[in-house]
């Protein structure tokens, strides 16, 4: 405890966004807090966005017309504000410090899937772009869930066998013929997946292609069930 009390002197609990002092580690300050947008009650089932009213085995209106290979998601938080800044820290700054923080809100937020019989996989980098990034984000947050849930977890389950052009600012229907046959089950680690209850992980997601290409591999190599869980959700009009 005196030790404790030492590095705390000497190194005060600091937001994760803004690095105001905190109360405790890997939190966020009163304004952040106020900023991130969690998403909490009625959301879709199988995307995570927030919806209005009550009730249960909700679908927003992207997933009443989009069939997706999954089976329920959540995420942790709207992209908007504070939680962009995270994700974008998170994917292009270098920011595996928030990664204790993130990982935590997204299991709490996919509890309802995540359990000790889970296996999960993070969305894959192509080689080329993570020889440049040096790591997988959603690998990293993989990791760390996985140590909460206690659950298993498969790092290099999918591969990605072409590289694909960034897909900001496209739209839903380039985002899917862009990832069509883009993503495939490690060969490696095939037998691995069949029969599992796997929980796909990534940082955010927008249209949900990526996703969708992740889940169709994991079927394809017999996975019992597919769940998806991101830190963000893009919202319309958020």
């Amino acid at each position: 405890m005196i030790m404790q009390s030492v590095i705390r002197a000497i190194y005060p609990a600091q937001c994760v966004a803004c690095e105001a002092l905190t109360e405790v580690e890997h939190g966020l300050c009163s304004g952040c807090w106020r900023d991130t947008w969690f998403i909490h009650g009625t959301c879709c089932d199988q995307c995570g966005t927030p919806l209005p009213g009550d009730g249960s085995d909700l679908r927003c209106d992207d997933c009443m017309v989009i069939a997706r290979p999954w089976d329920r998601g959540r995420a942790a938080m709207v992209y908007k504000d504070v939680g962009r800044r995270l994700v974008l820290g998170l994917k292009h700054g270098d920011r595996l410090d928030l990664v204790p923080s993130v990982s935590g809100w997204m299991a709490h937020a996919g509890r309802d899937f995540l359990n000790d019989d889970s296996l999960l996989i993070p969305v894959p980098l192509h080689w080329t772009r993570l020889l440049r990034r040096r790591y997988n984000q959603a690998a990293d947050l993989a990791k760390g869930i996985a140590k909460l849930a206690c659950a298993d977890v498969l790092p290099d389950g999918l591969q990605r066998t072409r590289r694909t052009k960034a897909l900001d600012g496209h739209t839903r229907e380039d985002r899917f013929a862009a990832l069509e046959s883009a993503i495939s089950v490690n060969p490696r680690r095939k037998h691995l997946i069949a029969d599992r209850h796997v929980v796909l992980i990534d940082d955010v997601m927008t249209s949900g292609a990526t996703l969708a290409a992740c889940g169709d591999a994991c079927l394809l190599s017999c996975a019992q069930s597919v769940c998806v869980l991101t830190l963000a959700r893009v919202v319309k009009d958020a």
